[in-house]
């Protein structure tokens, strides 16, 4: 992988992703900070509440701007462990390629792809227990296996329960289709020497980072986001309306972002090969 500098970020967003049906959704919070310390702040759009979309077109009107973008949700589907990332379906050789065929083969609104998962469930997607035994479905990325051997929560080809995170990556998958070519994505675009980058990330690292236990790691009230910030070298924050997961996730995990961003440890993960960087990408913050 090539050199980074990615200290030239002065601006960090941290976006709450969600793969909910409809054209407006509760679940996505944007919360962004500037150098320094002071605490993150929510991005509200017209109307209140973001749509897919509106995502994509704010990001875009960023795309000269020194921003480190962070999105919860995977960028990619298991590949290396069987050389595919739908196997008998795809011929996908890279993730790009991925995400274009799911955009093409998706018209769900507002960029989702839930009757992508629906149309493929029991074959390559566990959406219940008529699709078979579950444990069958449960395939990781590199990035998603810890050297101990244990794994992230969930993956993207289980769609079932609080904890899943496939109906929202194959639709952030969607969202990086129309996205590649306009704004880097790491890792499978470097890091570019000016304007915007888009990173995965994971909000329960930055829980961990701020002291918060596994299996409590979710606040929900005004003194704990400030005890969390404070763990991240951030001051307190504005009152929020509503201190709801989302938009203390977002908040949260921004503040840990600008601290971290000028890691070159993180930017070049020791099990972070070409070949995987290309065809399952990273999470940003897992070394």
């Amino acid at each position: 992988m090539r050199p980074v500098a990615a200290d030239r970020f002065t601006r960090f967003v941290a976006i709450d992703w969600s793969g909910a049906k409809g054209d407006r959704h509760r679940g996505i919070a944007v919360a962004e900070c500037g150098a320094g310390d002071a605490a993150p702040t929510l991005v509200i759009p017209e109307g209140g509440v973001w749509s897919r979309t509106g995502v994509l077109e704010w990001l875009l009107t960023q795309r000269e701007e020194p921003l480190l973008s962070g999105f919860d949700f995977s960028f990619s589907a298991p590949f290396v462990a069987r050389g595919a990332h739908l196997p008998g379906e795809t011929e996908t050789a890279d993730a790009r390629a991925l995400w274009a065929y799911v955009d093409m083969h998706s018209d769900d609104a507002d960029l989702g792809a839930a009757s992508f998962l629906e149309a493929r469930r029991g074959r390559h997607f566990y959406l219940g227990a008529a699709d078979g035994t579950k444990r069958d479905f449960l395939l990781w990325r590199s990035c998603e296996v810890a050297g101990d051997g244990t794994t992230k929560p969930s993956t993207v080809y289980d769609a079932i329960g609080a904890a899943q995170v496939a109906k929202a990556s194959f639709a952030g998958m969607r969202l990086l289709h129309r996205l590649d070519g306009r704004i880097a994505i790491w890792p499978f675009d470097p890091v570019p020497a000016s304007g915007a980058l888009v990173v995965e990330i994971y909000t329960a690292i930055a829980a961990r980072a701020a002291g918060l236990r596994k299996g409590t790691s979710k606040v929900r009230t005004s003194a704990a986001l400030d005890d969390a910030l404070a763990a991240t070298g951030s001051r307190p924050h504005a009152p929020l309306p509503r201190y709801d997961d989302h938009a203390t996730d977002a908040i949260l995990t921004a503040a840990w972002l600008r601290a971290n961003a000028a890691r070159a440890d993180l930017w070049s993960p020791a099990g972070m090969t070409d070949h995987v960087a290309q065809t399952e990408g990273w999470t940003f913050g897992v070394q």
